[in-house]
């Protein structure tokens, strides 16, 4: 049986891997598979076959099953729509989720039956937008677009992760009359949503007197958008931030607390055990426990993935089959998986099935099991360094303080605090007053947990950022389970040699006199980073959001992390508007920053800022940086945008910022044939007005790089822009359109940009 999950779980991998979906006919995969094996048994009848036959048949028609169910579950996830699959419509609907406040923003998703390709659209209502509340019906003007996120090494999946809520399509709602209730909540339409919601605002009508309101809301009923940053730095650093996520940890002690109580109360009925023994009687209080509060959690995909496993292991305890626990665990896999194909796509899934196979390994096959706290602890080790390289795949660092952390959070948080904070969302559907007290003891709960995580935060090795090549995570997984399995397997001393490469930082990939830069996708903005061999430099850092959003820690940190890159030696703002700027925040509260340049440096004293000034030079590892603009004194505008150039022995780059008009004719007169670089950022994203043609004459760039939003409003970059660059046989590329975008310029070699990351990372749900 785990051959077979483990094959039905690559067949389904592999499909997710595709950038573009494959023919319909490989849905017919598993019949050529069966049909080609049971030919070669027939042709070679009468003779003996090795051991391995029949299960190497069995895992090759699971990997061929799980690639045709994934690839009739993404039948409604063809490849993208066309860019051009963008207007407005007034669209009636309900309102399918509980609606998400985050700056003047709310967020829900809207469900129109039958009136455009996609059943569920994502909505943001921008401004004062009234109350709107779940199972309600409404007509909206809606602005309709493609699903479109950032692509970025490093950087989170926008659009990968609408494919797992099952969006299609994301929308704004534009101002005009058309925009009412239609027809209240009537009947079960959101009434789950809509008892969360009164949850939601019992807890918040005590938020004043909760410091951690926000966190008890996301244990009763996953509404997350309340925590602080504060709160989600320190879950971060101490390896916490899945108490948050209502799983599979909660769901199980919840499921755990209703078995326990159902088996109890039936050994004290006279007569039950008679009808139904009493520990089937407690299978089904955990799987009506674990599922009422599934639903109050709203049925979120890792709630629904948590639903699925507790079901599956509850059958087997029904079944009496819950002494092979590998056999129950490739049977929740395979649910799990035929329920939601989709689900590889998300660490949490990877995560929760890891967590319990290394837990497995610990304990099982010993002839003395760990057992009380000792256990306890042995259980938050392993699965502390068996999820390492897992937690090195996805997020680039890992906690090393976590067992430290979960060892007294898990019980806690499981045993005390939730139980606590759903009796008092249980009274606040009663009346918003009575769960006060409750709500106030499990504030205090947390607040006594929160002093051991903001300790174990605070310790300088807190946590372990590195990024690795895959075939030394590969070695440390390896590793790992031959360190968690029995004594005495066969090669089990070779595990921590197999470790240590992931221990060793692997070696500079940018040679001594090269550099290269990498223009990331930040929609309508910029940021750039210039890697020499040892040093960082971050040319602006992107917009900011009303939503909360900013791209410094939503796209510069992801991308340096994911390099492997731990400090910024210099960032160097080139103005103060928010495109360019509104990000430098969100990299100087994640990230060590040596020094800050720029005009936008004036204004903070975080880390030590200089002007922006022409003539500074200053040189890293044989590459020499130096600031053609502005004259001292200058504002801090477009015409005062901080020029950097960036040469080496292979070529040069030239960073403009947003400059124009007059500040491209003094640079002009300043800086002359020193203008001439290899490559361009062209300036102020290619709006009409910037590189005119005697900027390009001194410039007299091979390669152009444009970033701008998609199909943003802007235009950018314009058409006479284009006009001008393709006169000179430029060549042009445009974030919006490629996704991040590098540059190596390193001696002795020609300037190398391969394809740009939207296009190499495709997968089969990312647009054009």
């Amino acid at each position: 049986m785990p051959a077979i999950a483990i094959g039905f779980l690559l067949g389904v991998w592999i499909l997710q891997q595709q950038p573009h979906l494959p023919s319909p006919v490989w849905w017919m995969s598993p019949l050529a598979v069966v049909f080609v094996h049971g030919l070669a048994l027939y042709l070679l009848r009468g003779r003996n076959h090795p051991r391995w036959a029949r299960p190497a048949m069995f895992f090759i028609v699971a990997v061929s099953v799980g690639f045709s169910w994934a690839l009739l579950d993404a039948r409604g996830h063809a490849d993208a729509p066309p860019a051009e699959d963008r207007g407005e419509a007034v669209l009636d609907g309900r309102i399918a989720s509980l609606p998400v406040e985050s700056g003047h923003v709310v967020r829900f998703l809207f469900e129109v039956p039958g009136e455009i390709g996609h059943r569920r659209i994502r909505v943001s209502w921008y401004g004062t937008a009234p109350q709107v509340r779940p199972g309600e019906t409404w007509r909206l003007t809606l602005r309709l677009r493609v699903p479109r996120g950032f692509m970025n090494p490093g950087g989170f999946d926008y659009e990968g992760w609408l494919r797992q809520q099952g969006v299609g399509a994301v929308a704004t709602v534009r101002p005009g009359p058309e925009n009412r209730r239609l027809a209240p909540a009537r009947g079960a339409d959101g009434r789950v949503d809509r008892v969360r919601l009164r949850v939601v605002e019992g807890f918040r009508a005590q938020a004043e007197r909760r410091p951690f309101h926000g966190v008890l809301m996301a244990l009763a009923v996953g509404y997350r958008a309340d925590i602080s940053d504060t709160h989600w730095d320190v879950f971060l650093a101490t390896g916490t931030n899945h108490l948050m996520a209502i799983s599979g940890l909660h769901i199980g002690l919840m499921a755990g607390l209703g078995f326990a109580l159902i088996n109890l109360l039936w050994r004290r009925l006279p007569g039950a055990a008679l009808v139904l023994p009493a520990q089937r009687a407690g299978a089904l209080g955990a799987i009506l426990t674990g599922t009422l509060y599934a639903l109050l959690a709203g049925l979120s995909v890792p709630t629904q993935r948590a639903l699925v496993m507790l079901c599956v292991t509850m059958i087997a305890v029904w079944l009496g089959r819950t002494g092979r626990p590998w056999h129950v665990l490739s049977v929740a896999l395979l649910a799990v998986l035929l329920f939601d194909p989709a689900a590889v796509l998300g660490p949490g899934f990877w995560l929760s099935f890891a967590a319990v196979a290394v837990i497995l390994m610990a304990v099982s096959g010993r002839l003395r099991p760990p057992s009380g706290w000792y256990a306890a602890a042995v259980i938050q080790v392993v699965v502390a360094v068996g999820l390492t390289p897992l937690l090195l795949i996805h997020f680039n660092q890992t906690s090393v303080v976590a067992p430290l952390a979960n060892f007294l959070a898990v019980p806690i948080v499981g045993l005390a605090v939730v139980p606590v904070t759903l009796l008092a969302a249980a009274l606040m559907l009663i009346h918003p007053e009575l769960g006060a007290l409750p709500a106030a003891l499990a504030d205090w709960l947390m607040g006594t947990v929160w002093l051991w995580l903001d300790f174990l935060a605070g310790l300088p090795f807190a946590r372990w950022q590195a990024a690795r090549p895959a075939w030394v995570l590969a070695l440390a997984s390896l590793g790992i389970v031959l360190w968690l399995a029995p004594r005495g397997l066969p090669g089990r001393a070779l595990a921590p040699a197999l470790c240590l490469p992931l221990l060793w930082p692997p070696p500079p990939t940018v040679p001594a006199g090269g550099y290269r830069l990498t223009l990331l996708d930040v929609g309508q903005g910029l940021a750039a980073v210039v890697q020499t061999r040892h040093h960082t430099l971050v040319y602006d850092t992107g917009p900011a959001f009303p939503s909360g959003l900013n791209t410094g820690d939503a796209v510069v940190v992801p991308f340096l992390r994911h390099q492997g890159i731990g400090r910024v030696n210099r960032l160097l703002i080139s103005h103060g508007d928010n495109d360019h700027a509104g990000g430098a925040a969100g990299i100087l509260a994640r990230m060590p920053v040596d020094a800050v340049k720029g005009a936008w440096g004036r204004t903070q004293d975080q880390v030590p800022a200089l002007d922006c000034e022409r003539g500074t030079r200053w040189q890293w590892d044989g590459v020499e940086f130096r600031i053609l603009h502005p004259p001292p004194a200058w504002g801090d505008d477009n015409v005062s945008s901080c020029v950097l150039r960036v040469s080496g022995p292979g070529g040069a780059v030239l960073l403009p910022g947003d400059v124009d008009g007059l500040g491209e004719r003094v640079l002009l007169d300043y800086a002359g044939e020193a203008l001439h670089s290899e490559v361009l950022v062209v300036p102020h994203h290619g709006a009409r007005d910037a590189a005119s043609e005697a900027f390009l004459d001194a410039v007299s760039p091979q390669l152009a790089l444009v970033s701008a939003g998609f199909n943003s409003h802007f235009g950018h970059p314009h058409a006479e822009v284009r006009a001008r660059l393709d006169n000179r046989g430029v060549v042009l590329r445009n974030t919006a359109e490629e996704g991040a975008i590098r540059v190596d310029v390193f001696p002795g070699e020609p300037i190398r940009s391969p394809p740009g990351w939207r296009i190499t990372a495709r997968r089969y749900w990312h647009g054009e």
